[in-house]
């Protein structure tokens, strides 16, 4: 049933449609969208709440996070009308926890190969158009200090409530209209672009920008109502779970390991043929730290990780060394040269004794304990304490150049939303930071 239909249907006397009538009647309707959209053809005051203002923008942005945030800021130099509506009562939530406190805004070299997905070279052309330079310039123009710490990490010397003030500075200089505590109840299609219901307002537009992250986090109001977006309007939404997030681990492991919690090395983890050499953190629940983290994006669940507790090192060579060097010495002591006491004795385990009257065999056993633990996770912390959510959006709907749903026009998906995991170190920022520039060239 098409629209000229249902209106001879009101013509006959049935009054406002119902949408069980239009899921029952329609028969070419077959998807919630198609009924949205029919809905506000015929009956435009049926769809919206009555006495609420009508108000009209070029571009709406769902989401004032950074990607959010970005994009409204450039459509608006372009001189577009733009609306960013956030679901919290502040804008920029995860800009303001990020870095403790002081936000990894960027990182000094970014390249595909810092991205996890199903294509991790769709990051290219907006890395192209907005660049960790074009990020560190804007900074430096307002006057906020930084500094580069270790693996090309980029901080705020001071706070990240710099970076977020910066960008309320720019969004008000160009005219963006920014609403905060808002609760988007609908979305739909129009002939010239979109409605969004809010419980507040409605609201058309001629772009719709979707900006508003992923699971990551819930406390701070993370839900997968980007990704119903996605599926609203006919894309397919890769399966997603929790990245850059603490791994737990059985009974038995955290039996051995509770003695150790609160002990952070450097250590080389690797999943298959990904590695990460950076801090280890023992926990109560398990394993933590920028390593761990890193590998918990490729890591799955079933799969064994690595650890090497001294990379560069071959433990068992060296020990051997030890052992003609210092033969009277015992082998626990001479490990707690190397690695805090508590880690030591685990590392020995049963094989104790004096260097000099150790077989190279439990030798072995101890230095493949440090070089080559073998442990199988049982899961992760989950979305509580992730920074990120893998899948989302699939890559293959958007245009990598302007992040315009290919099917879609004028639909927009950008950030965290999107089938692109950045590693642990600034690269989602400055995925956040891309993305939504390139989507405000177009929009």
């Amino acid at each position: 049933m098409d629209v000229q239909a249902i209106e001879e249907h009101k013509k006959a006397g049935f009054g406002a449609c119902s949408g069980t009538f239009l899921v029952l009647f329609c028969k070419n309707v077959v998807t919630g969208q198609q009924i949205a959209e029919l809905w506000y053809k015929v009956w435009p005051n049926k769809f919206f709440k009555k006495n609420q203002n009508m108000n009209n923008y070029d571009v709406v942005v769902i989401g004032a996070g950074a990607a959010g945030m970005m994009c409204a800021i450039e459509a608006g130099r372009r001189g577009r009308s733009v609306l960013v509506l956030e679901h919290n009562k502040s804008v920029g939530e995860k800009i303001r926890i990020s870095g403790g406190g002081r936000c990894n805004f960027t990182n000094i070299e970014v390249s595909h190969k810092n991205f996890v997905g199903a294509n991790p070279k769709f990051v290219l052309s907006a890395l192209s158009q907005f660049a960790p330079k074009d990020m560190i310039a804007l900074v430096d123009e307002h006057n906020i200090t930084w500094q580069q710490r270790e693996l090309g990490q980029l901080f705020c010397d001071q706070s990240a409530r710099q970076i977020i003030d910066m960008l309320l500075s720019l969004m008000s200089q160009f005219g963006v209209v920014v609403k905060t505590n808002v609760e988007v109840r609908s979305i739909g299609k129009r002939d010239d672009g979109f409605f969004v219901a809010s419980a507040k307002e409605n609201i058309t537009c001629s772009s719709l920008v979707v900006a508003c992250g992923g699971k990551s986090i819930p406390k701070m109001g993370a839900s997968n109502f980007g990704y119903k977006v996605g599926e609203q309007f006919g894309l397919n939404i890769l399966a997603t779970r929790p990245g850059l997030v603490p791994l737990t681990f059985d009974p038995d492991f955290l039996a051995r390991t509770a003695p150790l919690a609160g002990i952070g090395i450097k250590a080389q983890v690797t999943h298959k043929k990904t590695s990460f050499t950076e801090a280890l953190l023992f926990t109560h629940r398990g394993l933590s730290g920028p390593a761990i983290l890193q590998i918990s994006s490729y890591w799955r669940e079933g799969d064994e990780i690595e650890i090497d507790l001294l990379p560069g090192i071959e433990s068992f060579e060296q020990l051997k060394e030890a052992r003609n060097t210092h033969a009277k010495q015992e082998v626990l002591t001479f490990l707690s040269t190397i690695f805090p006491k508590k880690l030591a004795q685990m590392l020995v385990g049963d094989n104790g004794g004096k260097l000099g009257d150790m077989s190279n065999k439990k030798l072995q056993i101890i230095g493949e304990a440090i070089n080559s633990w073998r442990i199988k996770p049982t899961g992760s912390e989950g979305y509580r304490t992730a920074e990120v959510t893998l899948g989302g959006v699939d890559t293959k709907h958007i245009n990598p150049k302007t992040m315009e749903a290919k099917d879609v026009p004028d639909l927009y998906f950008i950030g965290e939303v999107v089938d692109v995991t950045g590693w642990l170190g600034g690269y989602n920022f400055q995925w956040a930071w891309s993305s939504g520039f390139a989507a405000g060239q177009k929009v």
